[in-house]
């Protein structure tokens, strides 16, 4: 681990002449960005205002126990290996990558389970155990899954989509795809079992997206998950985290933390450095944000007046959902719960009326749907001997609907109410092996990540806030300021915040050509 928290040096000397590149923000996006700029030849400049990179990919410890704040999983190793390669270095000889067999088991009221793993004829008779009518449709939705992968993901997922004739190439294949349907809709039409078709269609929740709104394109991550597997990084997300901050200094850049940007300095059109809160001004030839798009355009670039992504236009903009984590760490429980793995998803009573109430309603249902991590059974050092260290994710509304929750009065009592369902549906007995909590809300998200409403996955990935009709890789507003991470394209999730920085390098152009950095296409 670091053990200078306010920066970190590499000893290989710098090309002073270098231009000058500043990433706000080491979240992911903001690291990979660091990474590729780096290998291009740029002097880097990463300021965060946090006191450890990763953003929400990074880690609380706290009573022996370490707590991943965000992603757990790893769904395409590749993109991870690509952007390492790009820094002439490997990437499995710095993270331990494990595959997880089974990937999740999903569990429903009625005592029914579906666990979902590599395994494409085990996967066959678990949903014939279900619903064995509905096999012929499962392989159809596959077939789909694939077929809408190799359009989003490797073609439009890689590439900028900043011009409009970007989009108007892809929409006859949009059409072709119905990409006007939700991948609820598309699951419905595949399958007729109502618990296939929530297994086959929640994975949207992933990226803040309502499966029941959200174009089916996303089916696309079914088969991420079949072809690819799904991964645990040993020492949690964490340390690909701190691989990618020590991969960043070691091509002689600068991460900065507990530095906080407050402003974009913008100079006849130019993006020219950053001003922090504290005053101090740092120079730079181009800037590449990491933060919230939302975040950047309304407080970053306060001072500018803006053509596309003005304050109204933010203010219409559909946000993904937000979060309520309860991070908790037990005792004497190591061996106990033996039938409770790595992922679990716990369903409610409810699968389209609790999305309706969190994405359209903004309403707190008094039921809940939990996503439980379980590391320790996997990497026994996130927790002390003996223990056990969890976390139950609940989808609920981010703050900016009508009658935002009062979040200050209701964490308590609504964290009382997933150790009811714990106990009931999951983990009997666990109150009395409880040795450390930790709780984030909406609020947590807004405070500590400065999202927009406290959303958790930034702007909601539906079909008209997708692709080109995101915020743009390059921006539209300043030259010279480049966007990465989960609220520009290509979207949210690790693939999706990684892959921002390979289409970022795409973008950039060479550092010897930077001193006549090209406008902003339109």
């Amino acid at each position: 681990m670091f053990t200078d928290a306010d920066s970190f040096h590499r000893h290989r000397p710098v090309d002073p002449k270098a231009p000058q590149a500043l990433v706000v923000g080491a979240g992911l996006g903001g690291l990979a960005a660091a990474m590729r700029l780096g290998a291009r030849g740029y002097r880097v400049t990463v300021l965060d205002r946090l006191d450890t990179p990763g953003g929400r990919g990074s880690a609380i410890h706290q009573g022996g126990h370490r707590f991943d704040l965000g992603p757990t999983i790893v769904t395409v190793p590749q993109v991870f290996r690509d952007l390492w390669a790009a820094c002439g270095r490997r990437f499995d000889d710095d993270v331990d990558l494990r595959p997880l067999d089974p990937f999740y088991e999903i569990r429903w009221p009625d005592g029914s389970r579906f666990r979902v793993g590599p395994d494409a004829g085990a996967m066959r008779q678990e949903v014939a155990r279900l619903s064995s009518g509905d096999l012929a449709g499962y392989t159809r939705f596959l077939r789909d899954s694939e077929e809408r992968y190799r359009i989003g993901f490797e073609n439009l997922g890689r590439r900028p989509m900043h011009r409009l004739a970007d989009l108007i190439r892809v929409l006859p294949t949009f059409a072709r795809l119905r990409a006007d349907r939700s991948v609820y809709g598309h699951a419905a039409r595949c399958v007729r079992d109502e618990r296939l078709r929530m297994a086959l269609s929640f994975h949207p929740l992933f990226i803040g997206g309502d499966p029941c709104h959200v174009t089916s394109i996303y089916a696309l991550v079914n088969h991420l998950e079949s072809a690819f597997g799904v991964h645990y990084a040993m020492g949690g997300v964490a340390r690909i985290a701190e691989a990618m901050a020590n991969v960043v200094t070691g091509q002689g850049g600068v991460i900065r933390q507990r530095a906080e940007v407050d402003e974009i300095r913008v100079e006849r059109g130019r993006a020219r450095g950053v001003r922090l809160t504290g005053g101090e001004e740092v120079l730079a030839d181009i800037v590449v944000s990491n933060a919230d798009a939302g975040h950047t355009y309304d407080h970053l670039l306060r001072g500018l007046v803006r053509r596309r992504w003005t304050t109204p236009r933010l203010r219409r903009t559909r946000w993904s959902m937000s979060l309520f984590v309860w991070y908790f760490g037990t005792r004497g429980t190591r061996g106990k719960w033996r039938d409770v793995g790595h992922h679990t998803i716990l369903n409610g009573p409810r699968y389209r009326g609790l999305l309706r109430d969190i994405f359209i309603k903004g309403h707190l249902a008094e039921d809940m749907s939990l996503y439980v991590h379980r590391p320790s059974v996997t990497d026994p050092g996130v927790a002390p001997d003996g223990g056990d260290t969890f976390y139950a994710l609940s989808p609920v509304p981010h703050l900016g609907h009508k009658t935002p929750v009062d979040w200050a009065d209701m964490a308590g009592r609504y964290k009382d109410r997933v150790l009811k369902v714990l106990e009931r549906e999951l983990l009997p007995g666990l109150s009395r092996h409880l040795a450390e909590s930790l709780v984030f809300t909406p609020e947590t998200f807004r405070d500590r990540y400065l999202s927009p409403h406290g959303a958790a996955f930034s702007i909601e990935p539906r079909i008209l806030q997708s692709a080109w009709f995101r915020p743009h890789n390059i921006s539209e507003e300043v030259q010279g300021l480049y966007l990465v991470g989960a609220g520009t394209h290509p979207g949210a999730g690790l693939p999706g915040v990684v892959g921002s920085a390979e289409i970022l390098d795409q973008l950039v152009p060479d550092a010897q050509a930077a001193p006549s950095l090209p406008v902003a296409a339109e």
